[in-house]
């Protein structure tokens, strides 16, 4: 028996990949119930991806960071959704003090940049996404799945080959 992957490499040339991984991503029912980790240095795309995560999940109106205001709820017929930022975090126990516990324990997604700041006090996530920009402006793209919730995120991505790089950085024991 074959082991699935926990973490797979992508790579996007521009936004349009961004775009459409994120639609992609959208399209999983187990995104709805999924706690998604965003890390990378500040300009890698990081809001830009959950803004195309947002728009297709049908979130209307300005989709805005989140940095001053460290969480932005959206409210969907059938969906709660929260973006954090924890970028302005001086000290991991903030997340406590700011009454988040609640929040992760409610269904619905959960996206958080800079969740580093809130080591300690923030569950594990479902899905780590981590971007980094290459020098042609390009993202290299690292995925892990930490949870059967992301594991079955992480097959999502399998729809599009063309932005896969060609070797899995680790497989599943």
């Amino acid at each position: 028996m074959g082991h699935r992957p926990i973490v797979k490499s992508l790579a996007w040339p521009d936004e349009t990949a961004t775009q459409r991984f994120a639609t992609a991503l959208a399209a999983q029912p187990a995104l709805r119930r999924a706690f998604v980790e965003l890390h990378g240095d500040l300009g890698a795309g990081k809001t830009t991806l959950v803004r195309h995560l947002l728009r297709a999940l049908s979130v209307p109106g300005r989709i805005k960071s989140p940095t001053y205001a460290v969480v932005e709820p959206y409210q969907l017929a059938d969906l709660n959704i929260w973006h954090f930022d924890f970028y302005r975090f001086q000290d991991p126990r903030e997340w406590e003090d700011a009454g988040f516990r609640d929040i992760f324990a409610s269904p619905g997604l959960k996206l958080a940049e800079w969740p580093e700041k809130a080591a300690g006090f923030i569950p594990g996530a479902d899905l780590v996404i981590h971007l980094e920009v290459l020098q042609d402006e390009s993202r290299q793209v690292t995925l892990t799945a930490q949870t059967d919730i992301g594991l079955a995120l992480l097959a999502a991505t399998d729809s599009d080959p063309a932005h896969q790089s060609p070797a899995l950085a680790q497989e599943r024991p």
